[in-house]
C-alpha cells in the first residue's frame, strides 16, 4: 500500500517537473507563445493535481481525535473496498483500534475483577502514597477501624496513634502487633507492610489483621500445656514425699503405742531412708520451681558484634574432653570467615551450649559420630548458626513438642534448655527452628 503511495506521488511530481522543464526551455529558445503557453498550463494543471491529492490524503489521514488520547476510542477512519492507498491505510488503523478497545475491554474487566476481591476480602488493606494519600482502602479495614470517610492515613491517628506510628515507619517486610482499644474491647491488630512503585509513583501497602482470638487460643492451649506440665511435675515429686512421709507416720505412731522404747535396727534403716527419699524429691521440686523461675525472668540482651567463628571454635573447645571421652567428631566451618552477629554473647553461648549438650546426648551406637558447627550468611545478609549431628534424631511426635517448658525427651532432662534457647532467640528478634530425622540425625538453626 505504502508502495503504491509513493508511486502515485513520484508519478504527479514527476509530470509537474517535466512540464516545468518543458517550459522553461521553450522560454529559453524564444519558441512562439502558444507552446509556451500550453505547457505553462500543463504545468499548472499537474501542479493543482499534486496539491489536491496531496489535500485529500491529509483529509483522509487526519490525526487520531482527541477523545483517543483520553482513552475515548469511538471514531474510525474512512475505508472503501479497492480504494485509494489512504483508505486501505485507514482499515489496517481500524483493525488496530479494534484491537486497542477489546484489550482496554479486557483490562477494564480484570482491573473491576481486582477491585471487587480486594474490597470483599476479609483483611484489611489500605495503600498510600508517600505523601499520605490513601489510594486504596477496603471495606474489612473500614470495618475493622470503624471508618466512614479517610483521605490520608493522619486522619488515623483519631482511631489509633499507635496505628498511624507502625504503619507510617513499617519498611517492606516489615510486621509489628498493635494493641487497639475501641470502648470496652481491646485487641491485636497483626500490622504488616511492603512497598511498592506504580506508574513511577511511591505507594505502600498495608494489610491489618485483627489476631486477638488467635492469641486467645494460643494463651489458652499454652495455659492449659503448662498446666499439665507443672501437675505432672509437681505430682512426681509430692506423690512419693506424701507416701513416704505417711508411712514414717505410721511406724514412729506404732512405735510410740508400743512404748517399747528402743527403734529396732531395721526400722531406722526404713525411716532414714524414707526420710532420704523425701529430702531428695524435696530438692528435685525446689529444683524445677528454681528452672521454672528463670524460665519467666530472662534479662534484655546487651547487643554487640559477636565474631561467629571464634565463637563456635570457643564451644567446640569448651566440650572436646566430654566429646573425645565419647568418640564424637566436631567439624567447625564459617563463610564467609568473617561473619558477625549482632547479639548478646554470653546469652547466645547458652544457646549454643543448650543445642551441643543435646548433640551429644543424641547418639547410640553409631560407628561415627559427628557433630557440625556451621555459620553462614543468608540472602540478606543475616547470620545463620546451625548445630547438625548423626545422632538417633528425633521422633515427629516428639519433635512437635521440644519447645514447650519441661518436656524432655531425656530421662534426666529438665526440659528447660530449649524453651530457654527460644526466648533467648525471641528477646534477639531471631528465631530457632530444628529438623530431625529419626536414624539420621537431627539439625538445629539459629536465625538472627
Amino acid at each position: 500500500m505504502v508502495s503504491d503511495l509513493r508511486k502515485k506521488i513520484i508519478i504527479k511530481v514527476g509530470l509537474l517537473a517535466f512540464f516545468l522543464l518543458i517550459t522553461i526551455l521553450l522560454i529559453v529558445k524564444d519558441f512562439n507563445t502558444p507552446l509556451i503557453l500550453i505547457s505553462t498550463g500543463a504545468s499548472v494543471i499537474s501542479l493543482l493535481k499534486l496539491f489536491w491529492f496531496l489535500e485529500e490524503m491529509v483529509a483522509d489521514s487526519k490525526p487520531l481525535p482527541e477523545d483517543v488520547q483520553f482513552d475515548e476510542i469511538s471514531q474510525s477512519f474512512k475505508t472503501s473496498e479497492g480504494g485509494s492507498p489512504v483508505e486501505r491505510m485507514g482499515q489496517l488503523l481500524n483493525e488496530a483500534l479494534a484491537k486497542i478497545k477489546s484489550s482496554r475491554r479486557e483490562q477494564d474487566s480484570d482491573l473491576q475483577f481486582f477491585k471487587n476481591v480486594v474490597q470483599h476480602i476479609g483483611i484489611g488493606l489500605i495503600a498510600f502514597r508517600k505523601d499520605g494519600g490513601i489510594q486504596i482502602i477496603n471495606s474489612a479495614a473500614k470495618r475493622l477501624l470503624k471508618l466512614t470517610r479517610t483521605v490520608n492515613i493522619s486522619d488515623l491517628k483519631e482511631v489509633s496513634k499507635p496505628l498511624v506510628e507502625a504503619v507510617t515507619k513499617l519498611k517492606t517486610g516489615g510486621r509489628e502487633l498493635v494493641p487497639m482499644k475501641m470502648g470496652d474491647e481491646t485487641f491485636q491488630l497483626s500490622v504488616y507492610a511492603i512497598e511498592l512503585t506504580l506508574r513511577g509513583e511511591e505507594l505502600k501497602l498495608i494489610s491489618i489483621t485483627n489476631i486477638q482470638s488467635e492469641l486467645e487460643e494460643k494463651e489458652m492451649e499454652a495455659w492449659q500445656n503448662l498446666v499439665r506440665v507443672l501437675t505432672h511435675e509437681i505430682m512426681n515429686s509430692v506423690t512419693p514425699i506424701s507416701s513416704l512421709a505417711d508411712m514414717a507416720e505410721q511406724e514412729l505412731g506404732a512405735h510410740l503405742k508400743s512404748q517399747s522404747g528402743n527403734l529396732k535396727k531395721d526400722q531406722l534403716e526404713d525411716m532414714y531412708l524414707s526420710l532420704q527419699t523425701i529430702s531428695k524429691r524435696s530438692e528435685g521440686l525446689i529444683r524445677f520451681v528454681k528452672e521454672f523461675r528463670n524460665l519467666t525472668h530472662i534479662p534484655k540482651p546487651k547487643l554487640a558484634d559477636v565474631a561467629v567463628k571464634p565463637l563456635l571454635q570457643d564451644m567446640a573447645l569448651l566440650h572436646r574432653k566430654e566429646m573425645a571421652d565419647k568418640g564424637i567428631t566436631v567439624e567447625v566451618s564459617v563463610a564467609p570467615e568473617q561473619l558477625i552477629v549482632m547479639a548478646d554473647k554470653n546469652m547466645i553461648e547458652q544457646v549454643i551450649i543448650n543445642l551441643v549438650k543435646n548433640a551429644i546426648q543424641s547418639f547410640d551406637e553409631q560407628a561415627v559420630k559427628t557433630i557440625w558447627l556451621t555459620g553462614s550468611a543468608s540472602d540478606k545478609g543475616k547470620a545463620i548458626i546451625s548445630i547438625r549431628d548423626n545422632g538417633s534424631g528425633i521422633e515427629p511426635e516428639a519433635l512437635e513438642k521440644i519447645f514447650i517448658p519441661f518436656f524432655s525427651t531425656k530421662k534426666s532432662g529438665s526440659g528447660i534448655g530449649l524453651s530457654l534457647s527460644k526466648q533467648i532467640m525471641r528477646q534477639h528478634e531471631g528465631r530457632i527452628t530444628v529438623h530431625s530425622t529419626p536414624g539420621e540425625g537431627t539439625e538445629f538453626v539459629l536465625r538472627f
